[in-house]
């Protein structure tokens, strides 16, 4: 029997290897733009045509690279920053494992222009599907020219189930971001099809936060600093009254090495503990530099996770840094002794004798006595007050209900294909309920005790009212008497340009101003009293969450976006007639049991549940 193991051929082993390296084009810029860091480059230029599938070109002026290194660059494990498996445990550079530019050039088309300060010219190397295509000498400047064309042209499938353009292109701006808030010192451009997207001079920590999220950051981020012997912490976090339920900027550095850890994540959310809202979370950029031999970062290739060697005392550390920050900056509410300007209360003095108050009456006075006749007059009268008093009442009082109604019970007609149990439900309800707690509505059905979750309920009666209209476009549009300004990041923009067409076709009306800043001056009709740049914001977050392309997943999620905010609170108190038609229209919709987000809406407690409780 003849053998059956073979070595593979290294340009097949090399495809292996960019599947896990090489997961996108934001994968690309991430290791070109860390070896440029690396490379001690201070200007480093990122430019892309649709979103790296057409062309990513990543241009440095840092060391650069002699003709005989630029060739063995692309070598797998071919490196510079490693010499011995001791130096994994005292990493100081971004790159130490050699497989990115061999990854790179295992599925695309690459041309590398390079040249050192002290040669006179450059190298120009161009290599496709790991085959060296050419290699001769060339005029260039100082530094590394990387120009990648025809990502995955040789991977077809991994070139078929990329995302569209705009999702491509959040990634870039996103690996980008995450490189350019670590190195402020370092000047960055982005440009992506010839238009410019980011262009970040060098400067300090907080003005490249700034530069990066917008000027109106600044008045929410308070400093953090400690040193200790362990590790050093420095950074920012934002204010209690920051915090969101979506969309808040949240990033870990350690050693100048973006990082995802939960663990420290809870730190910062426990150091906010009753400073804000359950479910939101606050901003923060927190820095940690440790040790080189105190941390691994060799356990994942994308190097987004770190394993740290006194996890523990870290988590301490951050915890108690952080709420030293918010106690420091006086940001948790206290009471104000300060007596300026509030009226002078006389202390009471047991020495000092006080009359006691008198009070003065007019024996004389009648009040059932008239002195003029047209007082006389307006008294004989008086039933004409009254007069279609209680049509007015009535008619107030249909106003009032009809008001409620339409913007919180929408008239959605029964459809045919309800669950069976649902119909009994309907039909066998008690016609009064009770409201617990402003949040349940109670009512006894035939099977026993049902439970529903007013604001629930209304999230799924609003969502298919806001989605049948979004179909057909029927949302009506309200103006604004003063427009509001939303400031959004890069990638934030990038999604409301995708989604623009559904937000107009849901009534909003949102025009450019420039520099990342949009101006809301329509929103949907029946939305008195929301805050309508926290709704477009968290409309657009959810957005990016869900990155499908098709229209009626966009519709979906927009819809649910728009439903969470317009439904009824927790805490509102109904009348019967109100809870009455919430159920109603809850069980005219195609889901009753549960939310367009999958919670749970309703429960009920049958009768023998409720004996076993009492017996």
């Amino acid at each position: 029997m003849s053998d059956v193991i073979q070595l593979l051929p290294d340009s097949v082993a090399n495809q292996i290897a960019a599947g896990e390296v090489i997961q996108r084009p934001a994968s690309v810029i991430k290791e070109l733009v860390e070896n440029s860091v690396d490379a001690g480059a201070h200007h480093i230029n990122v430019l892309v045509v649709d979103a790296g599938r057409t062309s990513i070109q990543v241009i440095d002026d840092g060391k650069g690279m002699s003709e005989t290194d630029a060739r063995l660059s692309f070598e797998r494990h071919a490196t510079s920053k490693i010499r011995k498996a001791d130096d994994l445990f005292a990493l100081h550079t971004m790159g130490f494992r050699g497989e990115a530019l061999a990854s790179i050039a295992a599925v695309a088309q690459v041309e590398l222009k390079t040249r050192q300060e002290s040669d006179e010219i450059g190298t120009d190397l161009t290599i496709s599907g790991s085959r060296v295509i050419g290699q001769e000498p060339c005029s260039c400047p100082v530094g590394s020219n990387f120009m990648i064309e025809s990502l995955f042209f040789n991977v077809p499938a991994r070139r078929k189930f990329l995302k569209s353009n705009s999702t491509e292109l959040n990634n870039i701006i996103t690996s980008f971001e995450r490189i350019a808030l670590v190195y402020p010192d370092i000047s960055f451009t982005l440009h992506s099809n010839g238009a410019e997207m980011f262009n970040l001079k060098a400067c300090g920590l907080r003005q490249r936060i700034l530069d990066i999220f917008g000027k109106r950051l600044n008045q929410d981020l308070l400093p953090v600093d400690v040193d200790t012997t362990m590790c050093k912490i420095h950074g920012f976090v934002g204010k209690p009254e920051s915090a969101k339920k979506k969309g808040a900027h949240q990033y870990f550095f350690v050693n100048g090495r973006f990082m995802k850890h939960p663990y420290f994540h809870k730190a910062v959310q426990m150091a906010f503990e009753r400073l804000v809202p359950q479910g939101e979370q606050v901003p923060y950029f927190i820095y940690f530099d440790i040790q080189a031999e105190d941390i691994d970062v060799n356990i994942h290739p994308t190097k987004t996770e770190i394993k740290f060697e006194n996890e523990q005392a870290i988590w301490q550390i951050l915890t108690a840094a952080v709420k030293e920050t918010i106690g420091k900056f006086n940001d948790v509410p206290s009471i104000d002794f300060d007596t300026e300007g509030c009226p002078d209360i006389p202390v009471f003095n047991p020495d000092v004798n006080l009359a006691a108050p008198k009070v003065k009456i007019n024996t004389s006075y009648n009040p059932f006595k008239t002195t003029g006749g047209s007082q006389a007059k307006a008294y004989n009268q008086w039933e004409q007050l009254y007069d279609g008093l209680e049509k007015e009442e009535h008619t107030e009082g249909e106003i009032f209900v009809s008001r409620t109604l339409r913007q919180e019970v929408p008239d959605v007609e029964p459809e045919p294909d309800l669950q069976p149990q649902n119909e009994n439900i309907i039909e066998d309800k008690s016609p009064a309920h009770y409201q617990y707690k402003g949040q349940y509505i109670m009512t006894a059905v035939k099977s026993g005790l049902m439970i529903i979750d007013q604001h629930r309920a209304h999230v799924r009666v609003l969502y298919e009212e806001y989605l049948e209209n979004l179909r057909a476009r029927k949302m009506n549009s309200q103006k604004v008497l003063f427009p509001d300004n939303i400031q959004l990041t890069a990638a934030e923009s990038l999604t409301l340009d995708k989604i623009m067409p559904e937000m107009q076709d849901m009534g909003f009306e949102i025009s450019p101003m420039g520099g990342n800043v949009f101006s809301i001056n329509s929103i949907p009709a029946g939305l008195d009293g929301i805050n309508p740049v926290s709704l477009v914001h968290d409309m657009i977050i959810s957005a990016i969450e869900k990155t499908g392309d098709v229209r009626e997943e966009i519709n979906q999620n927009l819809s649910l976006s728009l439903a969470r905010n317009a439904a009824i609170p927790l805490g509102q108190v109904l009348s019967n007639e109100e809870m009455e038609n919430i159920v109603n229209a809850l069980f005219a919709c195609s889901n009753p049991n549960y939310t367009p987000d999958g919670k749970k809406i309703l429960s009920i407690i049958n009768q023998g549940e409720m004996e076993q409780l009492l017996g």
